[in-house]
């Protein structure tokens, strides 16, 4: 009577543990990336009043005979399933589909979530507002004028300076990728002004200085009498500037000369070869590319007082190849340049993180550069976790080294931007187990209750 007593108080302890659970769940029910736990109750040790006994050849088996002593909280796990995803606008909201967990850095303790509403602080460094904690990834590198991401390198805290400057840079190569129209007739000697503008063929694109003055690039196309694949064209620099700017063109940078080169076209309307004005010949495989070179405006002299030269590659396209190649079809000219890497000085406006938790900075000159991506954790058994509150989690012996790396790879799920991840709390669940577990409650008092009354006739038995 007495263990009946113990197992009725153990019944009521265990759920009292397994309805603090739930009202743990149910006051989380809209805490960003919370993550529900679930009790499971396992029976307690048995008193054994006697033991099994075998088969002999005058009877058969016994079945031990055990009284459980109660019930206790087998554990009390952390179920890691996907919680609804909500779109905020945010552009440092940030949500994991699939698995892992961001990375967060106080001091030297490193700590992992789900939660991704982040922020910038003053300094421009990515961080949870509520705590300061910073968000670690890895910060591009620039590498000869290119930005590189190195993923296996240790981790940095994220940082993303709005409103810096990103200078100025100058062209240093034009694509085009124009059609020249077959249809247009070749241009008489000594015709009228009003016929060589009809078959002249414009194209310009605006280019840029070290400083970031804007300059105008032009080329004028001419049919080549006599020859039905062939046009002249014409660059120049500033076409109405006053001081000349001393324009030179040609196959080979060291030679420049002159402002004129021939381009020639195959039957089948796709580049063959280009010639400069110097006679020089370019070969018939690959990308065809004229050289040119001018002097800039409103710089400081070089050497020996001459004035700053900048030069360009025009690239012309590839060899028998259409796309992104100048062409000539029977299709109206087009002035379309594809390209041309040239910019004026910009502040970081703005940025956007994709999928892979790249972090792009967008500049107000029109520039974008990759500035770093965010890291991503996974664990061989991410239950084994320790909770430390503000949604957060600590490794421990049973979770497993974390595995850090970039989204996308080994298992770890994708980024959204602009979005976050809700509690994964069922009301519906929490509820019925509520009730479940206010039942189980209840019986086991009713199990305290009973054995009560029956200790109590026990003491009124000499009445």
């Amino acid at each position: 009577m007495m263990r009946s007593l113990y197992s009725g108080v153990a019944g009521l302890q265990n759920h009292q543990v397994r309805m603090d659970v739930l009202g743990n769940n149910i006051a989380n029910v809209n805490t960003t990336g919370f993550k529900k736990g679930r009790v499971n109750f396992q029976d307690l040790l048995y008193q054994q009043l006697s033991g099994a006994a075998r088969p002999n050849e005058e009877v058969g088996g016994v079945n031990p005979k055990e009284i459980g002593l109660g019930m206790l909280v087998a554990s009390i796990d952390t179920i890691h399933t996907q919680g609804a995803l909500q779109t905020t606008g945010v552009q440092t909201d940030v949500a994991i589909q699939g698995n892992g967990f961001f990375v967060l850095q106080k001091g030297n303790q490193t700590m992992f979530t789900r939660a991704g509403a982040f922020g910038l602080d003053r300094d421009g460094t990515l961080v949870n507002p509520a705590n300061g904690y910073r968000v670690r990834g890895w910060n591009a590198e620039v590498v000869n004028g290119t930005e590189i991401l190195n993923t296996s390198g240790p981790l940095d805290d994220l940082v993303i300076p709005v409103g810096s400057k990103d200078p100025a840079r100058a062209t240093s190569v034009v694509r085009l990728a124009c059609n020249l129209d077959k249809r247009i007739p070749e241009i008489p000697v000594g015709a009228a002004p009003e016929t060589i503008r009809q078959g002249t063929w414009l194209v310009e694109e605006k280019i840029y200085d070290s400083f970031g003055n804007p300059h105008v690039f032009r080329t004028e196309y001419t049919r080549v009498p006599g020859q039905p694949n062939q046009w002249q064209g014409t660059v120049t620099i500033d076409p109405e500037a006053v001081v000349p700017n001393n324009l030179a063109v040609g196959l080979d940078p060291a030679a420049l000369q002159g402002n004129t080169f021939v381009v020639e076209f195959t039957n089948a309307g796709t580049l063959r070869r280009v010639t400069d004005g110097q006679g020089a010949v370019s070969p018939e495989t690959g990308t065809l590319t004229m050289n040119l070179g001018f002097d800039v405006p409103d710089t400081t002299p070089g050497a020996g007082g001459a004035p700053t030269r900048q030069n360009i590659a025009i690239n012309l396209g590839t060899a028998g190849s259409v796309e992104n190649s100048m062409t000539q079809f029977a299709s109206a000219s087009s002035t379309k340049v594809f390209d041309q890497d040239g910019y004026p000085m910009g502040y970081l406006d703005t940025f956007k993180i994709d999928q892979s938790g790249i972090i792009t900075a967008v500049y107000s000159n029109g520039s974008a550069r990759t500035i770093g991506q965010m890291a991503m954790a996974t664990f061989t058994n991410q239950g084994g976790l320790e909770k430390m509150g503000e949604t957060n989690f600590l490794q421990s012996n049973n979770s497993g080294m974390a595995n850090i790396g970039p989204s996308g790879i080994a298992g770890k799920g994708k980024i959204l931007a602009g979005t976050l991840e809700m509690s994964n709390v069922d009301l519906a669940e929490q509820f019925t187990d509520m009730i479940v577990t206010q039942r189980g409650f209840q019986a086991n008092s009713k199990t305290i209750q009973t054995s009560d009354q029956m200790l109590q006739e026990l003491l009124t038995l000499k009445r």
